[in-house]
């Protein structure tokens, strides 16, 4: 990033999309596998898109997610959802390469509703590429920074990160907490760009680029937020440890969030 070039736009202050790069040789066989068990017709699929280090192309084997958004060409059933479910599963378990399979899952119609500009065409604008089936992201201009789009895509962190503390309470096995853990803490440090307000030439896209842009605002809390940046990247802190300070950490968002002039 250059004086020139701010952070995460382009030289026209559009946000940055995901290069169109091949995906890498170790992560081929199960996207190939995705795409051939996800497009059976009976599923209604309309679309395959991949995110995340994946579709970036610096996801590492046995380390990185395979993270999917699925657009269905009619809202999911309850049996529809069942057959996706079983699959992620399958994935996920035939696959080694990847430490577990995510599907994020919408119907056309969600994702071409105006009311769901900032929040759908955003993210399959500038965070997927499709791999199979109509890719709905030609749809959507694309997108400058505005809190707008901040809202849309983390302004339920207050109703997820509190489900976190739930789940990371009742988990069952270490492996699983601090699977949770690293999700939890990820999810908080995107959606401290809420609380920081969002300048019109500027749009973080790494974690640590949301976390500089918090420190610039809230250097008192830079020792807060390096706890969860740590546990993004390489979770290992005792649960108790870690549900006291994401629950501080989130009552001081949300009272920050109240005193600012757009609400929730």
């Amino acid at each position: 990033m250059s004086a020139s070039q701010p952070m995460g736009v382009d030289a026209e202050g559009f946000i940055l999309t995901v290069p169109d790069a091949p995906v890498q040789r170790e992560f081929q066989p199960l996207l190939e596998d995705a795409c051939g068990l996800l497009s059976q017709p009976g599923l209604g699929v309309d679309g395959i898109y991949v995110y995340g280090s994946v579709a970036r192309g610096d996801a590492l084997p046995g380390v990185s997610d395979l993270d999917l958004t699925l657009v269905l060409s009619e809202p999911p059933t309850a049996a529809s959802l069942e057959r996706l479910e079983r699959i992620r599963c399958d994935l996920a378990l035939r696959h080694p390469s990847v430490t577990k399979v995510d599907f994020d899952i919408g119907s056309r119609a969600q994702v071409l509703a105006v009311e769901n500009k900032h929040r759908w065409g955003f993210w399959l604008k500038h965070h997927c590429r499709c791999v199979w089936g109509n890719d709905l992201a030609v749809q959507f201009e694309r997108f400058r920074p505005s809190l707008d789009i901040a809202l849309a895509v983390n302004g339920d962190f207050e109703a997820v990160l509190s489900a976190y503390l739930n789940r990371i309470a009742r988990a069952d096995t270490e492996h699983e907490r601090l699977r949770l853990q690293r999700e939890a803490s990820r999810k908080l440090i995107r959606a401290t760009q809420i609380v920081c307000g969002v300048e019109e030439a500027t749009w973080p896209q790494t974690l640590e680029e949301y976390v500089a842009l918090f420190v610039q605002r809230y250097p008192m809390r830079v020792t807060q937020v390096a706890f969860f940046l740590f546990e993004a990247r390489n979770p290992g802190a005792d649960g108790e440890r870690f549900l006291a300070r994401l629950q501080v950490f989130l009552g001081w968002m949300v009272l920050q969030r109240s005193h600012m002039a757009v609400p929730l």
